[in-house]
């Protein structure tokens, strides 16, 4: 076992752990997920069997992964974020072959209390506000936040808002990075010309 686990926490077998990885107080981690290197698992977290989550992805105390959720690498999970992975649930319905597929590009953050609706892709380096429904994907380095989570923004890599000129090219002022805007796509770039 080359992971930390408290004694508290629940690790079901045949589940896979990467190396370095902590998992904290009262939280399950169910047979059939995969969880990366150098993950740390808050306080109080389920992860379902299916789940992929791949390295560094930090996760805030008080979530629930549900089957159908893949997160890469470097994604951020605020507390009490929620993802769901039945479109219509009903109790008295059962529906896990229904099971919608969420997935959460590299760098990606959400913010604490975020809802995010099955069967959407959230783009690298998005980043969703606290709060935020997210019903419908969301493109790569886009902020979104609200109910429902509209686009108010782009972020960088770094995790700063993004002011773009009107030539379309914007600088992070935290780390140097630049960007260029073109239609309704982000790339980093590594000069502005």
């Amino acid at each position: 076992m080359n992971y930390f686990a408290h004694p508290t926490a629940i690790i079901d077998e045949n589940c896979t752990i990467g190396d370095e990885t902590k998992i904290w107080h009262f939280s399950h981690i169910m047979s059939g997920c995969i969880i990366g290197m150098k993950c740390n698992i808050g306080q109080n977290v389920v992860v379902s069997p299916g789940v992929i989550l791949g390295n560094n992805v930090k996760v805030q105390n008080n979530v629930s992964i549900y089957e159908g959720v893949i997160c890469e690498d470097f994604v951020f999970l605020g507390p009490s974020m929620v993802f769901t992975n039945i479109i219509n649930p009903r109790s008295q319905v059962v529906r896990k072959n229904e099971y919608k597929k969420t997935i959460v590009r590299k760098g990606a953050s959400i913010g604490a209390n975020a809802t995010i609706i099955c069967g959407n892709e959230i783009g690298e380096y998005a980043f969703i506000g606290a709060g935020a429904v997210v019903s419908k994907p969301v493109p790569p380095y886009a902020l979104v936040f609200g109910n429902p989570a509209r686009q108010m923004g782009w972020m960088s890599e770094f995790g700063c808002k993004l002011e773009f000129d009107d030539h379309g090219f914007a600088t992070c002022s935290e780390s140097g990075e630049k960007y260029q805007l073109s239609g309704n796509k982000v790339t980093k770039v590594t000069e502005v010309k």
